[in-house]
């Protein structure tokens, strides 16, 4: 492996976890999006002109199995190939042919955008960097053999597995999967479900909603504060000012963004929207809408609501009792959710050789796409290194960056550059100077359109990174 190769990922990788700036576009580097594609009809990047790349020299020979498709595993599968080489065979198993983006799909309630805008395919992955693209689930992974058995009936082998499996819902409130795909729609995985809140959204007079948020730790996006201000704008836009949004939140208080969505919610949309902090024991008929609960002090609330949209707790698919991941012993956190990683090569605390990353891992950062992405290059450098007899870099940096749509045409931006932190062993937020003690994320000072346009192409870029 030539001697300048690992420090030339690493600056490229430190590029992609800068500090994102007023613009936010900084963090995910245009170096790195120099294969950005917006011919394709199916995916939808930010702009580029003379696509070129070149896998890197290495000389390594290995086979890597990444599972799912999400941001986590196409920005994974994609860099080792890159940062690789072609000696590094790298299989994606993902059963849908489509990934379509949690990223934005609120603004699909709203009849901002429309789901098809959403939908990215795995074509550049496997024509652009000769990734194997193998349509089908998990069934079982058998670390002694190193070897992954599918739904089909086939098993791959492997030198080195990632996991970004994402996450699976849990059963809540008194509901069941199949309230959530017919009468109450969580929209918590950006598909047939957002289509249906939709509809249902469309449907309303003027009405009462109703959402809940679970307690932390939960995925986002879609964010559940900026859902409750996008529903409240087209609400009282096209329903009428009489129409209400009742947040039920778990949590005692706003979990990010804390002064923009206090704002939001007292002045922006005062009168539409109601918070409503330290919900609990909430429970929830399909068949009537009727939502009860006990406020913060204890006290029996009931809402009679047209339409409910819960956000169910969530977990790593396959955590449940029984399921592929659970049966190879990856789930380790405390609660069984969640799959403890090292950081510093995302791998499994719980079994080696095999790396988690994503909305599935449990490593002290949020559960986000941009987040994804910075995990994905983390652990793709990793592994290259490991691969090649070196240890992984001892101080990873990430950045975590996102806007939230406040209305139809104003954002705001949230951002956050983490740092490992050798005494917890996990990624932590940075101050100046290095100090993380009080440290926090960033928020936007205003909720402009200058934000809501710059959303657009931050988000064209990001999943440039990903899927270009």
């Amino acid at each position: 492996m030539p001697n300048d190769f690992i420090p030339s990922r690493r600056r490229l990788v430190m590029l992609a976890s800068a500090a994102l700036g007023t613009s936010l576009l900084g963090g995910i580097g245009r170096l790195a999006l120099a294969d950005a594609d917006e011919d394709s009809s199916d995916n939808h990047f930010e702009d580029s002109a003379n696509t070129s790349f070149t896998l890197a020299n290495t000389g390594l020979k290995a086979r890597v199995v990444v599972v799912g498709g999400g941001m986590a595993g196409a920005t994974v599968a994609k860099y080792l190939r890159l940062w690789g080489g072609s000696g590094v065979q790298v299989t994606l198993v993902e059963p849908n042919p489509r990934y379509t983006s949690n990223i934005m799909s609120n603004l699909v309630l709203s009849g901002s955008r429309n789901i098809s805008t959403l939908g990215y395919t795995y074509t550049s992955l496997s024509a652009k960097y000769g990734v194997t693209v193998k349509q089908a689930r998990v069934s079982a992974i058998n670390a002694a053999t190193k070897s992954v058995t599918l739904s089909d009936g086939s098993s791959l082998a492997y030198d080195r597995l990632v996991l970004a499996p994402g996450v699976e819902f849990m059963d809540a409130y008194g509901l069941t999967q199949n309230d959530y795909a017919t009468t109450t729609p969580h929209a918590w995985q950006a598909g047939p479900q957002t289509t249906l809140l939709a509809t249902q959204l469309a449907g309303m007079s003027n009405g009462t909603f109703v959402m809940t948020i679970p307690k932390a730790p939960y995925r986002c996006p879609p964010g559940p504060y900026e859902r409750a201000c996008l529903i409240a704008d087209y609400l009282k836009t096209y329903r009428g000012s009489a129409s209400r949004v009742i947040v039920l939140d778990e949590n005692t208080t706003i979990q990010a963004e804390k002064e923009t969505f206090n704002h939001a919610f007292t002045s922006t949309h005062a009168g539409v929207i109601t918070y409503v902090p330290g919900a609990t024991d909430i429970r929830i008929d399909p068949a009537t809408r009727q939502v009860r609960y006990l406020d913060v002090v204890g006290a029996p609330q009931t809402i009679n609501a047209q339409v409910v949209a819960p956000i169910p707790p969530h977990r790593a698919t396959g955590s449940a009792p029984g399921g592929w991941l659970a049966a190879a012993g990856l789930n380790n956190s405390a609660d069984g959710r969640w799959c403890v990683v090292d950081v510093l090569s995302y791998e499994s605390t719980a079994v080696a050789g095999i790396h988690i990353i994503g909305d599935a891992a449990s490593c002290g950062m949020p559960k986000a796409g941009h987040v994804a992405n910075q995990e994905a290059k983390i652990c793709a450098d990793a592994i290259v290194r490991l691969l090649g007899g070196q240890q992984p870099d001892p101080m990873p940096v990430a950045n975590s960056a996102c806007y939230s749509p406040i209305t139809g045409n104003t954002a705001s931006w949230l951002t956050a550059v983490y740092q490992y932190d050798s005494a917890s062993r996990k990624m932590v937020v940075a101050a100046n100077g290095g100090n993380t003690v009080g440290a926090s994320a960033i928020e936007s000072a205003t909720i402009s359109n200058d934000n809501f346009r710059q959303m657009t192409t931050w988000f064209n870029t990001l999943m440039g990174d990903s899927f270009g």
